[in-house]
């Protein structure tokens, strides 16, 4: 069986909402980061709404909280999205418009080709790296899995 990787980026805002001015040149370069992630090699789909982003749904019934949940072929094709891209300079400057959450806000873990996580199941991935630590089910960047288990990084 082929397997891609799916992940979830949860991010508290420092503004009030979407909407507020501290976040303005975050919400103007979404398309450009966006469009770039689907052009990438590799990528395989990513949760949006009708504006061609994420930042209306509220799956935290919270306004300052944001997700993001994408699959893609391979670790290496979102790494390089993430870090070889104009997007790596977003991760750079992230502190401008965002503040710590919490004690995992990122996760990533296998799904049969094919499959497109919900975000209940991104959610739920988060949780049980919050509660159990990196393991083949729910990992991060810094402890990873292959799709069969094995520790990789």
């Amino acid at each position: 069986m082929k397997y891609h990787i799916a992940e979830i980026n949860i991010a508290r805002m420092k503004g009030v909402d979407i909407n507020d001015p501290i976040m303005k040149e975050f919400v103007e370069n979404l398309d450009a980061v966006n469009q770039i992630a689907e052009s990438s090699e590799g990528f395989v789909w990513r949760l949006k709404d009708d504006t061609n982003n994420a930042t209306s749904l509220n799956p935290y019934d919270d306004e300052q909280v944001i997700i993001n949940v994408s699959v893609w072929q391979s670790i290496e094709s979102l790494e390089n999205f993430m870090y070889k891209t104009f997007h790596s300079e977003f991760l750079k400057r992230r502190k401008e418009w965002f503040v710590a959450y919490g004690t995992a806000h990122t996760a990533m873990w296998w799904v049969p080709a094919g499959h497109i996580p919900s975000t209940d199941e991104a959610e739920h991935k988060v949780q049980e790296l919050r509660l159990l630590g990196p393991a083949p089910s729910a990992f991060n960047l810094r402890t990873m899995f292959s799709p069969t288990g094995e520790q990789i990084s």
